[in-house]
């Protein structure tokens, strides 16, 4: 569906460009962005070969292993389901940990991983299990602390103050998290409810 909007969004600029006689707006729109979105992506990859380095020496000494202990009350009342010594908590702690910097693209493996140990857990392969869609809810509205991404976008774009995005964007995951958790946990028990049935 998404495809077929920017499909639909691309035409009708071609067409409304073509009727004002300045088809040749379009192609220097089309180059001007494919550069700026290269000049983007390179400044970027800095910022992210540096937290992606911090988070694996953080994962070789053993900062998983110290994280999932503070943080074991919090995910064994999420994931109870979950073994606390098993290897998807340990993967599931470094995507949250990943997400709550801001790191999307350093937290994309970690959830991979996340999500190949939990299907080990599985007891029916075609269908998700309870911990898989409790991770899958926290991972897409994580809340975020420190937004570096963006913060590293809104850098190279030359922004005036690319650090004032942090408290509304602290307040808009903060409620996304707990929406996601709270409808996580009343359509787990709905869903419980009408199968004892």
């Amino acid at each position: 569906m998404v495809n077929i909007i920017w499909l639909a969004l691309l035409i009708s600029g071609i067409i409304v460009a073509g009727i004002n006689g300045q088809i040749e707006v379009v192609t220097k729109a089309a180059m001007d962005s494919a550069q700026s979105g290269v000049n983007i992506a390179i400044e970027i990859i800095g910022l992210m070969a540096l937290w992606l380095g911090l988070m694996r020496i953080a994962q070789k000494a053993g900062m998983v292993n110290f994280l999932s202990r503070v943080v074991r009350p919090v995910m064994r009342f999420l994931f109870p389901s979950v073994p606390s010594e098993h290897p998807a908590m340990g993967a599931i702690i470094m995507n949250i940990s990943a997400n709550i910097l801001g790191l999307g693209n350093a937290a994309t493996p970690f959830g991979l991983k996340a999500m190949q140990e939990l299907q080990k857990l599985n007891n029916d392969p075609e269908e998700a299990s309870e911990a898989m869609c409790t991770f899958l809810a926290i991972n897409t509205s994580c809340i975020t602390l420190i937004p570096a991404t963006i913060i590293g976008i809104r850098v190279a774009a030359g922004s005036a103050d690319p650090t004032e995005i942090v408290g509304p964007t602290i307040f808009a995951t903060a409620v996304g998290t707990v929406v996601a958790v709270s409808a996580d946990k009343i359509l787990r028990a709905r869903y419980r409810a009408r199968h004892r049935r």
